[in-house]
């Protein structure tokens, strides 16, 4: 396409790293219309904020931003412009009747299952507003484009995408809909297409990417280890992840082939929320601390090496301080290299919203940061004993530093290393040399 005709494309992405791949691809089905990525919105053609609804206050923040933006679309049609803005993602699935309403200079709002109509809604938009926040019967990966080629050592593929779990806390269930599992010859074709264009780890998605029951070649329901095994096949794929689990749907193949499958990383992201029974019945987790343990215990036995990474909400409507204790003792038993917590808040629309005995923000801080000074704790821990030992790094950018290089060991630890440029793409190995809390340092090795 002559670059004349091209257009200016500018995403603002929050969230999850499904929200990453969903902006990627929303390039990619833009791409035939003339329109190309850039980093900033001025002067931008369209603007989509592709947005979160897990985070405290998202909605606000949403609002936040396109009052910001509007100064840009204020100046562009000033010159004689157009720019459209659009809201994409989980905030405008729940709220797009809302901001079409408190915000009426947006153009478009669209779920997360409708992105692949954007060539329909871009051309509806000329002479009117659109919401889309349906929920179409058909699959939006059916739909999609193959990707472009601009692709780094690491990429994103989603497997799975919704939930059935309907935690009392989380309104994704509302704004990604039910659990549907991609086809396993649609998801080896891409994994393909992804290493061809430079891709060395593919890190599968999901929201509860776990509970993958999609298709096979044989017609018969594949779950996520046999998919691992599949796609360990692909010739040029060094490594593979996959984030996000639940307790209730870590079976045993997935367990077997963390011990069997040697480019499946070393490194698993399984919530928990609570140590506390009690909050875990009220989150309708539908697993107890017990059984959490007993599954990382298996998970331990089958690949010794593992490191585990977890998600902690605190202050949940009734927790008592026995509850959070039981938080406490459940990171002691468990110890994590890596998790995230966070202060409840409540979410429109979602059962704990509404229940009675909700935490005091007071409580909330001060609990949090009891919790976080001992996840830094064992995150530092786990960091500093990896000094003196030696790891494959697959190097995927250029460091902070002049001369350095950024990578990723087998535990997803971010490792900055004085290396030549040409290493960039590769996978060497690493002696470890510093630590801090959130990366390494290291050197290449000699051989």
């Amino acid at each position: 396409m002559p670059e004349k005709a091209q257009k200016k494309l500018y995403i603002k992405t929050w969230g999850c790293q499904m929200n990453v791949y969903d902006s990627r691809r929303m390039a990619d089905v833009l791409a035939p219309l003339g329109y190309r990525p850039v980093d900033t919105p001025d002067d931008a053609d369209m603007i989509i904020l592709n947005t979160c609804h897990i985070r405290e206050k998202a909605t606000d923040k949403v609002f936040s931003e396109l009052g910001r933006l509007k100064e840009h679309r204020d100046q562009k049609k000033a010159r004689g412009g157009k720019m459209l803005m659009a809201v994409a993602g989980c905030v405008a699935q729940a709220e797009g009747k809302f901001i079409m309403e408190r915000a009426p200079y947006v153009d478009m709002v669209f779920g997360p299952q409708t992105y692949h109509e954007l060539p329909q809604m871009v051309m509806k938009a000329t002479g009117e507003r659109v919401v889309n926040t349906d929920f179409p019967a058909e699959s939006k990966f059916d739909a999609l484009p193959q990707e472009n080629d601009n692709q780094g050592v690491t990429a994103f593929l989603s497997v799975q995408e919704g939930c059935d779990k309907f935690c009392t806390f989380c309104v994704v269930p509302y704004t990604r809909g039910a659990e549907f599992s991609r086809p396993v010859s649609q998801i080896a074709d891409e994994a393909k297409k992804l290493v061809e264009s430079g891709a060395r780890e593919i890190t599968l998605l999901g929201q509860n990417v776990n509970a993958y029951h999609g298709t096979g070649k044989d017609g018969k329901s594949c779950n996520l280890g046999q998919l691992i095994a599949i796609l360990a096949e692909t010739d040029g794929l060094e490594r593979i992840r996959y984030t996000t689990s639940h307790p209730r749907d870590m079976d045993q193949d997935l367990i077997d082939a963390h011990r069997d499958i040697a480019k499946l990383m070393p490194f698993l992201h399984l919530p928990i929320q609570s140590g506390s029974d009690a909050i875990l019945k009220a989150m309708n987790r539908k697993h107890s601390a017990d059984d959490y343990r007993e599954i990382i215990a298996k998970i331990k036995k089958a690949r010794p090496d593992i490191a585990m990474s977890s998600d902690f909400i605190v202050g949940f409507p009734g927790e008592t301080d026995e509850d959070f204790e039981a938080t406490m003792q459940i990171v002691r038993d468990v110890t994590y290299a890596f998790a995230y917590s966070f202060k409840y808040s409540p979410r429109p629309g979602t059962p704990a919203a509404n229940m009675p005995m909700q935490i005091h923000e007071k409580v909330k801080t001060e609990r949090i940061q009891r919790l976080q000074d001992l996840l830094n704790e064992q995150q530092l821990a786990f960091n500093r004993d990896m000094i003196g030992k030696r790891f494959d790094v697959l190097f995927d950018r250029k460091g902070a530093k002049d001369g350095q290089l950024h990578g990723r060991t087998p535990y997803n630890q971010a490792i900055h290393v004085k290396a030549n440029p040409r290493l960039r793409g590769h996978t060497v190995p690493v002696d470890v040399t510093e630590a801090n809390a959130n990366s390494l340092t290291g050197n290449v090795a000699i051989f």
